[in-house]
């Protein structure tokens, strides 16, 4: 058998996330059944994460054992044959035996979508979040940089997070601008690995720190405190990509 890591991309908002559901329909659901009929046999694959409903992924690695003889470089070409237009594969690769999707990863990068207008932009709609209100985005910026670090960040993380540990070290957590566009700010978060929900927290709390709800000066210790009552709300999904996955 042979052990096949896959990248693929994929719009989530059809999707109730990429966990296989037993009455619903996910990502995971969808490539296995392209991937075993492509493959002749039933498929099982491993992914790299598990993002929510209506979450996308501009990167995703999975993995996957198969005794198809079709080589790894052209499985991509015959997969995207068998999948819906807001999933494809972009590379295929045969990994060593012990190569897991999920554990082998070296880190993963995220970006939110945020359009802050009084108006709805209606391209935009699935993409990110709509936040009528005003912003400080100097705020945010500065709000930011306190969650670069190795820090417990169990504050940020929803309930129902199965983690055995909620310590993770953020390399990079950035607010950017649009020049040309600066209703659609850009919220960057890389890190070794991430909470349940943890990004989507993150950025709405520097959203409650744009718009005065929480004090910029107050991120330090809220952090500290692990408690998530003290922390912003949970941004909706939508404006939510996996951007990179890191091997």
């Amino acid at each position: 058998m042979k052990n096949i890591a896959l990248r693929i991309k994929y719009d989530g908002t059809n999707y109730h996330g990429w966990q296989f559901q037993e009455n619903a329909v996910t990502v995971q659901s969808v490539i296995e059944a392209a991937l075993s009929e492509t493959c002749g046999s039933a498929v099982k694959v491993t992914g790299c994460s598990r993002t929510d409903s209506g979450v996308h992924a501009l990167d995703y690695v999975l993995n996957f054992k198969t005794d198809t003889t079709i080589p790894a470089e052209k499985l991509p070409y015959a997969l995207n044959y068998r999948l819906p237009n807001d999933i494809t594969s972009v590379d295929a690769w045969e990994a060593d035996d012990d190569f897991n999707a999920r554990f082998s990863t070296n880190g993963k990068r995220y970006i939110y979508i945020i359009w802050n207008s009084v108006f709805k932009n209606p391209f935009l709609s699935q993409y990110s979040w709509h936040y009528p209100y005003k912003l400080c985005f100097e705020d945010m910026q500065k709000a930011a940089g306190y969650f670069v670090g190795r820090h417990d960040f169990s504050g940020f993380m929803a309930s129902g997070g199965q983690q055995t540990t909620t310590v993770r070290n953020i390399r990079v957590c950035s607010a950017e601008r649009d020049v040309k566009h600066p209703e659609l700010i850009t919220v960057t978060v890389e890190a070794d690995a991430f909470l349940y929900n943890m990004v989507r927290i993150i950025v709405g709390t520097l959203t409650d720190v744009g718009c005065g709800k929480i004090a910029l000066s107050d991120i330090p210790s809220i952090i500290e405190s692990k408690d998530r009552k003290k922390g912003g709300i949970t941004a909706p999904p939508q404006g939510l990509f996996l951007k990179k996955v890191y091997l």
